[in-house]
């Protein structure tokens, strides 16, 4: 039924363009300026209403984001519905989002337009551990199957980070904090508009004593640093008329200590990131139609280093990725908009682990390159204010695995009772990665992971907006995902050699596992004179449908079927603003056999900020206040109670 809508609802461009009054259509642009008058979601590459999106979607703008004191981004968004974490140890060390109860790398990451991923890791997906707030404006979590628009890989959601631009002709902002465990953390960042220029330029340095990666139960007992310096910048110039250029960069390097799963080591790991992007915008038939052609670049390097080895460095490999698109949305009617683009993304990848002894040569790194090259249109269409009707087709032809089609298609009724009524159909897939395929453990025959989903829900407003709650029921497929299958020593299969050799290897990546998850994401807001109440429940249930499989029916690692999240914070009139937060987890597993529980566990903190005038801000905080004992990922160690205090200004 979804797919014959998705086909049909192109027909009206055809039928009402002749008929379409001047108007402007919106910017195709998922970094855009936010619509001060109602919050907009850029997630959908258009900006867009969050009454008129109809996927569930979470917005979190500049004044969320410093209420919230958050230093990293993981945790801003695991105050959000649907979303579950787990970090091996403390700041720094290997962190892993899933978007309802998808796997880590089936969520797209995107910073200022361009988006994300590493594809010399094992899933090609982005580790949070080294994204922290910087100098971000907005964040915005799509959830669900996302692959018309964002392609391969968006199979759980998008998460959408875009960074600040200014609107006066110079001004600032700078955050200083610090607190236990000598952590330390300062931002600053600048810009103006000065006439045909707008430019914000921002940097951030973190630093941490840190804990130890190894939980104490399991002996871990020296503390593991991390340090993390970042910096970002932003240009726009309006070369002439309806026309402007865009430049956006983000660097990051890092090194964090690390350990193994059975004791303390000296090991570290260093990270760069760099993300480049460069693109023109045109606006013709007086803004009716408008066109952006861009350039986007990352670069990935990750280096491991051992100093008790003779040959110290123990992995070295980098991820590389180019991205040329364009996108287009024309206003065919009022109410009626069509985006419509192309991409073509390039990736290459190498990968080494260097032997101890000098005396043994460094072997070839494994390499592997892909192409795949994409064409997407999404219709919008109001038939009357109160409805909005959106479907959409892709089409990604990988220099590998051939073509894939897919549809998607919702709806969004807006009643006058101050209901919002959605429903949304979706289909994903995401092509095996680099390493997957060409590391030592790669496999060239596997096939794409391939899924489909869908949710309704609705959301009730009332006393003028003061309260508004909300609940979203979703299921989700995802058949051919990819799994590491472990070999035993004495095993004669042949993909338990090395292609091409008799070198026996640990294990090989199959598609052999089909995952199915479905939930309820309940939520409410209440906004009470001075008093603001808000919170979200989330049941998730992901479990392995592999047929035939040992573990059919098994919950899916780590990840809870219950979690909650609650805030209350209290303006007073003398500038001061007292706020206190929960979070509740339900168990988890470990493994795959559900041998290994994770327990559940609640973590609670206080929050409180005074105003000394407008521009300038104290705040102070504490995390985990009771010192809660737990763990995300089993033998790694979690952040004690932590205290931090700090001064914010803006100009």
């Amino acid at each position: 039924m979804f797919k014959s809508v998705s086909l049909v609802s192109l027909v009206p461009l055809f039928v009402l363009a002749p008929l379409a009054h001047a108007q402007e259509a919106p910017a195709p642009d998922a970094a855009g300026d936010a619509d001060s008058d109602a919050i907009v979601v850029t997630a959908t590459r258009l900006p867009t209403r969050t009454d008129q999106v109809s996927a569930s979607v979470t917005v979190l703008d500049k004044a969320a984001i410093d209420r919230s004191q958050d230093i990293g981004v993981s945790e801003l968004l695991l105050r959000t519905p649907g979303v579950s974490l787990s970090r091996n140890g403390g700041y720094g060390t290997a962190t892993s989002l899933r978007i309802r109860g998808a796997e880590p790398d089936q969520t797209v990451v995107v910073v200022d337009g361009v988006k994300l991923n590493d594809p010399s890791s094992a899933g090609g997906g982005y580790n949070f551990a080294n994204m922290l707030v910087g100098d971000a404006s907005r964040i915005e979590v799509l959830r669900g199957p996302q692959s018309i628009l964002w392609g391969s890989q968006a199979i759980g959601g998008v998460v959408n980070i875009v960074t600040a631009l200014p609107e006066k002709a110079l001004e600032g902002s700078f955050d200083f904090e610090a607190g236990s465990r000598e952590t330390a953390s300062a931002r600053a960042a600048i810009g103006g508009r000065n006439g045909p220029v707008t430019w914000r330029l921002g940097g951030q340095a973190f630093t941490t004593g840190g804990i130890s990666a190894l939980a104490p139960a399991f002996g871990g007992k020296e503390a593991d640093a991390y340090t993390n310096t970042s910096v970002s910048g932003r240009i726009e110039i309006a070369l002439a008329k309806g026309v402007t250029a865009d430049l956006r960069s983000y660097y990051s390097a890092s090194r964090t200590d690390i350990d193994s799963t059975t004791a303390d080591t000296p090991e570290y790991a260093l990270n760069r990131e760099f993300v480049g992007y460069a693109g023109v915008n045109i606006d013709l038939l007086d803004g009716r139609f408008r066109n952006r052609f861009g350039y986007g670049y990352t670069d990935t390097n990750r280096d491991n280093y051992n100093p008790t080895r003779a040959r110290a460095q123990t992995f070295d490999s980098a991820g590389r990725n180019e991205r040329f698109e364009y996108q287009g949305s024309f206003a065919i009617a009022p109410g009626w908009t069509l985006l419509a683009g192309a991409e073509n993304e390039r990736s290459r990848f190498r990968s080494v682990s260097p032997p101890a002894s000098l005396a043994a040569p460094v072997p070839a790194p494994a390499i592997g390159k892909a192409e795949i090259t994409s064409f997407y249109g999404q219709l919008s269409a109001q038939p009357f204010k109160a409805l909005t009707l959106t479907g959409g087709i892709r089409n990604d032809d990988h220099d590998r695995f051939g073509g894939k089609t897919l549809f998607a298609a919702g709806s969004v009724l807006r009643l006058p009772t101050g209901t919002i009524l959605r429903a949304n159909y979706g289909e994903g897939f995401k092509a095996p990665t680099l390493y997957q395929l060409f590391s030592e453990f790669g496999n060239t025959t596997l096939n794409p992971e391939q899924a489909h989903g869908w949710e309704a829900g609705a959301e009730q407003h009332l006393f003028g907006g003061a309260v508004s709650l909300g609940g979203t029921y979703f299921e989700r497929t995802t058949t051919d995902q990819i799994i590491f299958n472990s070999c035993a020593a004495t095993s004669t299969l042949p993909l338990c050699f090395r292609p091409g050799t008799t070198i026996r290897r640990s294990g090989y990546y199959q598609n052999v596992s089909r995952a199915e998850a479905h939930g309820v994401e309940l939520q409410g807001v209440a906004n009470v004179g001075h008093l603001t109440l808000d919170g979200n429940y989330s049941w998730t249930v992901a479990e392995d449908r592999s047929p035939a499989a040992a573990t059919f029916g098994k919950w899916l690692p780590r990840r809870p079927r219950d979690a909650a999240n609650g805030s209350v914070s209290y303006s007073w009139p003398f500038g001061l603003t007292t706020g206190a937060a929960v979070r509740w987890s339900g168990k988890s597993f470990d493994n795959a056999s559900n041998a290994q529980v994770l327990n559940a566990y609640t973590l609670v903190d206080l929050r409180a900020e005074f105003a000394v005038s407008k521009q300038l801000r104290v705040f102070a905080r504490a995390e985990n206040l009771f010192d809660e004992q737990y763990m995300t990922a089993f033998r790694f160690g979690t952040l004690g109670r932590s205290i931090y205090a700090g001064v914010r200004g803006r100009f």
